[in-house]
């Protein structure tokens, strides 16, 4: 009895920490997602994978069983989410992210694909952001939220929208996110490019991109596209070289009128545009979480 006693309490003290926050871990998964981004210049696609896996949130399922409702909980991972187009070359930003997680495993991936992307904003010279941790992860492909939840970059859109600024509110309203989340996170293409063989927009390479950094090729929204600040609003709105890219869900935020007075104002405020940008990348960050024991818990803290 007294053994079989000691064996159960063992095994729930266990369970206990491996389901706790270890913010030792996570000091040290941020600190070697940091030479990754050294070595590499992945900053672009870790934003991305981050929001690709938070996009896929439906504010409409938060009452039904997690995670079905979808967000922030590492289902990206698995297919057939990880295999729709929308997520093409995403696997190759979780193979960067293997070792850090072979590394410091009590790490979960929902956190991890969070700590990538906001390491990856600060890194560019962007803002800091006050993430927090803790996240509780998608075990498996029965997790995986339904293809067409992210949004496209140019009609015929799947939503059946009539035009680009319809499109928009219509996935990020169902997120629970507002018109001034979509303007200020669209900003964050300062970051990056977009390549034909993944997205089918872009050229194969323009002036900004045939020398790299990282692997050469695809078109760029912004000269500088691996340092944050408000650049983005600037070309969109001036639109004065052809090998910038100027997507229609680009062209929307100052074309429409609900868009505009944001767009407009981070065309001129890079302090503004990061100050709100942090607000907006949290909200995102955390859609669709469900914390582990003892979470969430600032990286600040």
């Amino acid at each position: 009895m007294g053994n079989s006693h000691r064996r159960l309490s063992n095994a729930r003290q266990r369970a206990v920490q491996a389901s706790a926050v270890n913010m030792d871990q996570i000091k040290g998964a941020r600190g070697q997602i940091r030479s990754i981004l050294e070595e590499t210049h992945a900053n672009p696609i870790f934003v991305r994978l981050a929001w690709h896996d938070s996009g896929s949130y439906s504010d409409a399922l938060k009452n039904e069983p997690w995670p079905a409702a979808g967000g922030a909980t590492g289902s990206i991972r698995f297919k057939p989410e990880l295999g729709y187009g929308a997520n093409n070359g995403l696997d190759s930003a979780l193979d960067l992210l293997k070792p850090v997680k072979e590394a410091f495993p009590e790490v979960t991936w929902a956190d991890l694909i969070q700590l990538a992307s906001s390491e990856a904003i600060e890194h560019a010279g962007g803002p800091h952001i006050p993430l927090r941790v803790g996240r509780r992860d998608a075990e498996g492909p029965k997790d995986c939220t339904p293809d067409g939840r992210l949004p496209a970059a140019a009609g015929p859109f799947p939503d059946k929208a009539a035009n680009p600024a319809e499109h928009l509110r219509n996935v990020f309203h169902r997120m629970g996110l507002n018109d001034q989340d979509i303007v200020v996170l669209s900003g964050a293409h300062t970051l990056g490019r977009a390549r034909p063989e993944r997205s089918g927009f872009g050229k194969e390479s323009t002036k900004y991109t045939k020398d790299g950094p990282g692997k050469p090729g695809g078109s760029s929204w912004t000269v500088k596209w691996l340092e944050f600040d408000n650049r983005y609003f600037v070309e969109i709105k001036e639109q004065r070289d052809e090998d910038l890219l100027v997507l229609p869900t680009d062209a929307a935020l100052f074309e429409d009128e609900g868009f505009k007075p944001f767009a407009e104002k981070y065309a001129v405020d890079n302090d503004a545009f990061c100050a709100d940008y942090i607000t907006s990348h949290l909200k995102l960050s955390e859609l669709g979480s469900d914390w582990l024991e003892g979470g969430p818990v600032s990286i600040d803290a």
